[in-house]
């Protein structure tokens, strides 16, 4: 039997928390999930540092991968199947696809990226058309088919249908973060009613489109995502320890530019250091490897990583204060300062974070980052986009919200055992007395 066809002889599933089950009939998909291009997911959290905030959330990567593929293999299977406007030619590739989207996240994700200048998504296709065991596996299918689902991670595929799926204001992935994060996080913003979104899904050309019948539960859909952004994902705690995660990072590769003596060899950040990580360099990353590293740097003679591997390790982290930077810009020039007096580094020790959302948007036409509204399938089989039928969400569409946050370690400066009338004067300034 054709590879692509096979099926296992008996179903498999796994016990989720959040879907209850996740059901596998096809071979191709039992095979991708045993990579180990795939299981390496296991040792990357899905929230990155937010568990030193929600002790709760440790789940991975492939607990999330395995949750998009869920949703995506009932849309495909129950929801569109036998529609004439949706070819069931793409069932497998969209299953691959929702499997495979995340692959290519490292440890630590967007801290990583920022500082190596790396990018999650061009390593996801890497892994998916390179020499690994996920290409092996999806050649068997055809020669062109790891193609087709770099294309449709990489949003380039010509059935946007498909794209649509794993991709869009309204798609898998994000039903399931939302959900997933609530449940590991212990938070209730996150719920609403996909089995209803599910229900009122429909196939169009070009894109996937709701009943006008399912508005209310799309409305409940965008302000969970609007609340776990600002209860969780940007969470001030959280943002602290990837403040404090960003800063080691910064700090090994200046040392290595300098030419500092490590007392144990970083050999796996040496690629990334120079700015020409292999594929085969990036997948032997994972946050066990860096977690190592920091509590070896714990000990080494450089007291700024050494500090920094220790507040994030032991969970000693940065405190915040509300900042604008268009207003007090003298203010964080003054702080500078006293901070350089003090005798820390303010390139460490006093950090501007910004988090900002757009919770929806509609499409404009020749702007940065368009994003494909959500339409409604009307009763007269006309499509209207959101915004123009829904108060709620013609509310907050369009409307970015951005926040600022000034961190620093109040430790340091409640210490007054040194340079305690420096000290009183930033926490003056602070109005942290």
């Amino acid at each position: 039997m054709e590879y692509s066809k096979m099926k296992l002889h008996e179903e498999k599933v796994f016990k989720d928390p959040v879907h209850r089950y996740v059901h596998v009939k096809d071979q191709v998909i039992w095979d991708l999930i045993g990579t180990k291009e795939f299981q390496r997911l296991r040792r990357i959290r899905q929230l990155g540092t937010t568990y030193l905030t929600f002790h709760g959330a440790e789940h991975s990567r492939l607990n999330h991968s395995l949750g998009v593929y869920e949703i995506v293999r009932r849309i495909v299977d129950d929801v569109f199947q036998d529609r004439p406007e949706w070819s069931q030619n793409e069932r497998l590739l969209s299953l691959c696809a929702a499997l495979l989207h995340d692959l290519g996240h490292g440890p630590f994700s967007h801290s990583f990226e920022k500082v190596f200048h790396l990018d999650h998504e061009h390593f996801t296709q890497e892994i998916i058309l390179g020499d690994t065991e996920v290409n092996k596996v999806l050649t068997k299918v055809g020669k062109d088919f790891p193609k087709h689902v770099a294309e449709v991670i990489d949003k380039t595929y010509a059935n946007k249908q498909v794209v649509s799926l794993i991709s869009s204001q309204i798609d898998a992935d994000r039903m399931d973060y939302l959900q997933r994060d609530a449940y590991f996080t212990g938070v209730s913003y996150g719920h609403f009613d996909m089995e209803r979104i599910l229900r009122v899904m429909r196939p169009r050309e070009d894109q996937v489109v709701i009943k006008s019948s399912g508005m209310h539960a799309v409305e409940d859909y965008i302000m969970s995502r609007y609340q776990m952004y600002w209860q969780v994902y940007f969470h001030p705690v959280t943002r602290s320890a990837e403040v404090i995660l960003t800063k080691i990072l910064h700090r090994a590769k200046e040392l290595h530019e300098q030419s500092y003596s490590f007392k144990y060899d970083p050999l796996h950040f040496y690629s990334l250091f120079k700015g020409n990580v292999s594929l085969e360099d990036y997948l032997k990353l994972d946050e066990a490897v860096i977690m190592f590293y920091f509590q070896t740097w714990e000990e080494e003679d450089d007291p700024v990583l050494s500090d920094l591997c220790s507040r994030f390790m032991n969970r000693n982290l940065f405190k915040y204060a509300e900042f604008d930077p268009a207003k007090e810009y003298k203010k964080h020039r003054e702080l500078e300062g006293l901070f350089k007096k003090a005798g820390l580094d303010p390139e460490y020790y006093l950090v501007v974070d910004s988090s900002s959302d757009l919770p929806y948007d509609f499409y404009r036409p020749g702007e940065e980052e368009e994003r494909l509204p959500i339409h409604l399938l009307m009763p007269n089989n006309e499509l209207k986009e959101l915004s123009r039928q829904s108060d709620i969400v013609d509310a907050i569409s369009g409307k970015r919200r951005t926040d600022h946050k000034l961190y620093y370690p109040a430790d340091f400066l409640y210490d007054e055992s040194s340079k305690r009338n420096i000290k009183r004067q930033i926490r003056s300034i602070l109005e942290l007395d």
